[in-house]
């Protein structure tokens, strides 16, 4: 009896290890399954994910505006985010509008002058000829251009023809951007409509991803989201609106291009500087001393604007330090586009999270949560 003991005891660290073998094989299955079919998943969602991405941040940025406007309109919340959705198509698609049309009419004169053959440029202006190094072989170049235009688009048809196809292609892809931005804007109003189930449905992925921490992380993200759409999209349309009254108060030489490249420079956090300075010393040389005081004394308020309020904007509700921001913010323009905007300070504050809690842990440190101050988690950080 004892000798059957003795072997059955000895063959079981062996079934143990049979059963931990099969165990881990049914595991590497299970895994593979699941791995394939989120593999499959992201292949057909892939088409769809920046417009995705793109409505749930209108969404976020846009969520606290929704809820003010609903309790306005006595809680009815479909009707106050169709109204935004509309308000923000009408401001995408009217100035683009307005680009177009003005485009078409310029097309269509210069169809009109060719087709009569009367169509010519001007000649060169003398004091391209003091240019240094290129002035004489561009003013030679664009005098023989002008005294036999046939002549020369046929010389250059062939660079003139790839030109032209990559104007082409670029506006086909401005034309899908466009159109996928349209898009967008029509799902964050949904989005928008379903907020508290889908800040839930986020909140319980988080949670089951990494817990409390993981809640804080979404958190985290739905404040810097909103910060960034404050202290840079909100002060760039800002600045922009500003500067547009200034030229036009002024009624400085091609304004609409001078405005168009402010907001841009302010998207890429370089400022207005560099329209507003060169305008300003223009002034001096063009205008009266009166009238030049006065448009110095206006712009430059306007160009420093961004430095007083964009750190009030972005570091409200937050403990990450603003560096970390505004190179999450720069880094993520220049390396993704207007996309990396959002992108770039949310991946750089949750690393900086991360980092923080795996350096310096402490027991009252309960995740990135702690880096929303106080009471404003539950009114500024929900997930939609």
């Amino acid at each position: 009896m004892n000798l059957e003991q003795t072997r059955g005891e000895a063959l079981k660290p062996a079934d143990i290890m049979q059963t931990s073998i099969e165990t881990r094989v049914s595991d590497l299955v299970r895994l593979g399954i699941i791995a394939l079919f989120a593999y499959w998943s992201f292949r057909l969602v892939a088409p769809f994910a920046l417009i995705v991405i793109w409505s749930a941040i209108l969404a976020i940025a846009m969520f606290p505006l929704h809820q003010m406007l609903a309790r306005a309109l006595g809680n009815r919340p479909v009707i106050s985010a169709t109204i935004i959705v509309v308000a923000c198509l009408l401001l995408v698609i009217a100035p683009l509008s307005l680009v177009a049309v003005n485009f078409a009419d310029a097309a269509q004169a210069l169809i009109a002058r060719l087709k009569t053959d009367n169509f010519a440029l001007p000649s060169a202006p003398q004091g391209i000829r003091e240019w240094p190094v290129v002035g004489e072989r561009v003013y030679a170049a664009w005098n023989q251009i002008a005294s036999n235009l046939a002549a020369s688009i046929t010389k250059f048809q062939a660079p003139l023809r790839e030109i032209a196809g990559v104007v082409v292609t670029k506006l086909a892809s401005i034309g899908a951007g466009l159109l996928g931005f349209i898009v967008s804007v029509v799902l964050s109003g949904f989005l928008m409509t379903t907020g508290e189930r889908m800040s839930a449905i986020v909140s319980a992925l988080a949670n089951r991803v990494a817990g409390d921490r993981g809640v804080g992380f979404a958190k985290l993200a739905a404040t810097t989201v909103r910060n960034v759409s404050r202290g840079v999209i909100g002060v760039a349309f800002l600045q922009t609106l500003l500067c547009g009254l200034c030229f036009v108060i002024f009624d400085l030489p091609a304004r609409g291009a001078l405005t168009f490249a402010v907001f841009i420079l302010c998207v890429m956090q370089i400022g207005p500087g560099l329209v507003l300075i060169p305008a300003i010393i223009w002034a001096w040389f063009s205008w009266p001393v009166s009238t030049s005081l006065a448009f110095t004394l206006i712009a430059t308020p306007i160009t420093l604007l961004d430095n007083v309020l964009k750190p009030l904007l972005m570091a409200r509700g937050l403990t990450t330090p603003m560096p970390v921001i505004l190179i999450g913010v720069i880094g993520g323009t220049l390396s993704y586009g207007l996309l990396g905007l959002f992108l770039g300070p949310i991946v750089l504050s949750v690393f900086y999270e991360l980092l923080r809690s795996w350096a310096w842990p402490s027991p009252k440190d309960d995740g990135p949560a702690n880096g929303v101050e106080g009471d404003d988690i539950v009114d500024q950080t929900d997930t939609c």
